[in-house]
């Protein structure tokens, strides 16, 4: 049998493959990218010999692909390639922010957050087939649309499928160091909304009650509530249509992320406490979707560290293993005790911002790790 470590994988090759992934901009509200992308990798997955389903979509989100790769087992369950498609770019960033290399940085929206991981992941077994190597288990892929916004439309099927199987593979971005994830803290979102008294912004601001200031003054009190443990973080700020207008409502979004599932508790008491009518404002604040906290140091996860080390040591680099702040599907597989290893992605930086880029060494070294994970994970 070829050893894995030595499958041709070819930066430029996979460069030229992950164009048209970076191209196809997913943004998550937007269903319509989001499908365009799904369909995408169905064909690819479809080529590589696959058994596809398309799951469609709810919530006014995009769907699910989930595949089933060719193996003596199939219908078994083994490996789960967990990853997401959505981004958070808009539809028009790639004005802004091209699929470009310049050196060793390879720079695109949604490319280190997790496209390039899930890319290589699917390059490594497409590597495998062409080499006539079977992996020790069946592998499922699992593609979904709403990540970024906390999985909401999707959880239900990533906890179905993940119990199938022995092992997750989270190809999120590799952490700083190039370590994995082991555990993940607790995240809860909250939707906000001030409800004011409308009026004439000239001649009759004195009968108004702007909700906009009602909310702006939360803003400093929501995140004065942070500390080291756990934070709060006020993200979206919606209101007004006319500056001649004392505003009605105001919508916002707050995260907050705790290092232990009681902390996050005490963090959504307090958030649920600012709800109010007293006052001429009313303030309403409820609860939306939650990750829960993934425990680290978990027997079955361990383990798989300490392989993805080993094989980490043969191709040339060291892998440290940590719980780490951020969200993942990963909260969700291993907060239910299965052995899920995360962050196992690309190397890069400015994830979610202008400058998102990874570093194009790591595509190679990335897909050998992927590519031994999938033959050396036994039952």
């Amino acid at each position: 049998m070829t050893n894995p470590l030595d499958l041709p994988f070819n930066t430029d090759e996979m460069l030229l493959g992950l164009k048209p992934w970076i191209e196809t901009e997913s943004p998550t509200f937007d269903a319509a990218s989001v499908n365009r992308m799904m369909d995408l990798v169905q064909y690819e997955l479809a080529a590589l010999g696959a058994r596809v389903e398309r799951i469609p979509g709810r919530m006014g989100l995009g769907d699910s692909v989930r595949a089933t790769m060719p193996h003596k087992n199939t219908g078994q369950g083994g490996i789960l390639l967990l990853g997401h498609l959505d981004t958070v770019h808009p539809i028009g960033t790639l004005e802004k922010l091209p699929f470009r290399r310049e050196g060793n940085i390879c720079y695109g929206p949604g490319l280190m957050d997790m496209k390039g991981g899930n890319y290589v992941y699917l390059d490594a077994l497409r590597k495998l087939l062409a080499a006539g190597i079977e992996t020790s288990l069946p592998v499922t892929v699992l593609f979904t649309p709403d990540e970024e916004i906390g999985t909401p439309s999707t959880r239900e099927l990533i906890e179905t499928e993940a119990k199938r199987h022995k092992y997750i593979l989270v190809p999120e971005p590799a952490r700083q160091d190039g370590g994995a994830v082991i555990g993940r803290y607790a995240i809860a979102r909250f939707k906000l909304q001030t409800r004011g008294r409308p009026s004439h912004a000239s001649w009759a601001l004195k009968d108004g009650r702007s909700a906009i200031a009602e909310m702006a003054k939360s803003v400093a009190k929501i995140e004065n509530m942070t500390t080291e443990d756990r934070s709060f973080s006020l993200g979206v700020f919606h209101a007004g249509q006319w500056v001649n207008c004392v505003s009605s409502v105001c919508d916002a979004e707050v995260l907050s992320m705790a290092k232990t599932q009681e902390l996050l508790d005490e963090g959504v008491a307090m958030m649920l406490a600012l709800n109010s009518d007293a006052g001429d404002v009313v303030m309403n604040v409820c609860q939306s979707v939650t990750r829960p906290v993934w425990e680290p140091d978990q027997p079955g996860t361990m383990a798989m560290l300490s392989i993805a080390q080993e094989i980490a040591g043969e191709i040339g680099f060291e892998m440290s293993g940590c719980s780490d702040g951020g969200g993942s599907d990963g909260n969700f597989t291993g907060s239910l005790g299965l052995a899920t290893l995360d962050s196992i992605g690309v190397r890069g930086k400015g994830l979610h911002t202008l400058n998102e880029h990874i570093e194009v060494d790591s595509l190679v070294e990335r897909a050998r790790l992927a590519a031994a994970l999938f033959c050396r994970l036994k039952a």
